[in-house]
């Protein structure tokens, strides 16, 4: 039975692996329109130095968007906006350090943030890990949930009153997550969200992206309830050409270069959905849509399943420290 818990996960995420795959053979990638310029918008941008983050980041900042690239290595964030701002001086990207691995880090870049009195008019939630090997948050959270999910999850609750103050009813401020299509055969178990009695990385993952989905249509609820002009919305990017499959084993590695070269998607190609849901004229005021390759459609049957999106937001706010709905922060 144990053997079966870690084979079955993995052999569900390499199905739909194969799925996307096949997918993107037949099918071109999403090209981007030409977009308004966004002059005086603000946008952050987590794991904005490299990959699909970065092309994101790159693509804002060339129309006319302040973007600030959060990510924990300084090396490579300042890396990214000297390259950024070598295409043109006049673009405006800085860096700013963030550990998504850290609720601590978070409520620190959230407060050095804030500080600063910029507004915010997008938030993309891009950074991410991988199959990693099973390792744990500094808070003790098993990575996968704690960095990809939890991490996104609180960092996007404290910066909600700046985007919902940020935002107007004919400019919504934007929140926009990336998820995977691994979502689709994921299985969240609300009583062992760490993945502690059977440890499986193709397992752990897709429940992330999964939790993601739930919450991003969860969070669309609130806002729409209280009528906050900010739309939340999820991006599946496709199988994209990134450093996250280097945790892949030998040779499930030695397979997928070639195989990567020729039908996976280049970073530019797998952000163009997220930089079409941040900026598209078409998704002013469009909230709780699950996109990919430029289309919406239909995620998981589970991510519509309004009591786990209510019992993962509430666990989710225990987790994480935020007071009960309903009261005030201190």
């Amino acid at each position: 039975m144990r053997l079966l818990k870690l084979i079955w996960p993995v052999l569900k995420v390499y199905l739909v692996g194969l799925k996307v795959l096949l997918y993107q053979i037949f099918n071109k990638p999403f090209t981007l329109p030409v977009f308004p310029k966004q002059n005086g918008r603000v946008a952050i941008v987590t794991g904005g130095a490299k990959g699909m983050g970065y092309e994101t980041a790159r693509c804002l900042t060339s129309l006319g968007m302040h973007v600030v690239i959060a990510g924990n290595s300084e090396e490579e964030g300042l890396a990214a906006v000297k390259k950024i701002q070598e295409e043109d001086d006049e673009r405006k990207v800085e860096f700013q350090h963030l550990n998504l691995a850290s609720l601590k880090s978070v409520r620190q870049f959230v407060q050095a943030y804030k500080n600063r009195a910029l507004p915010l008019h997008v938030l993309v939630n891009n950074a991410g890990v991988m199959l990693v090997p099973e390792t744990k948050t500094q808070d003790g959270f098993e990575l996968h949930f704690g960095l990809n999910y939890l991490g996104h999850f609180l960092l996007t609750n404290l910066l909600l009153d700046t985007l919902k103050q940020s935002g107007r009813q004919d400019s919504f401020a934007r929140i926009v997550t990336i998820s995977s299509a691994t979502h689709y055969v994921a299985d969240l178990d609300l009583e062992d969200l760490q993945s502690r009695s059977c440890y499986c990385a193709h397992g752990a993952y897709s429940q992330s992206k999964l939790a993601l989905v739930l919450f991003t249509y969860r969070l669309q609820e609130e806002l729409t309830s209280q009528g906050f002009p900010v739309t939340a919305n999820a991006v599946d990017p496709g199988m994209v050409d990134t450093d996250l499959y280097q945790n892949l084993c030998g040779p499930t590695q030695l397979l997928k270069r070639p195989v990567a070269r020729l039908f996976f998607r280049t970073p530019a190609e797998g952000a163009s959905t997220a930089i079409y849901a941040a900026v598209a004229p078409e998704m002013e005021g469009v909230g709780s849509c699950y996109l990919y390759n430029g289309q919406r459609t239909r995620s998981s049957d589970a991510s519509y399943d309004e009591d786990l999106q209510v019992q993962l937001w509430r666990l989710s706010r225990a987790l994480v420290g935020l007071p009960v709905e309903g009261k005030r922060a201190n």
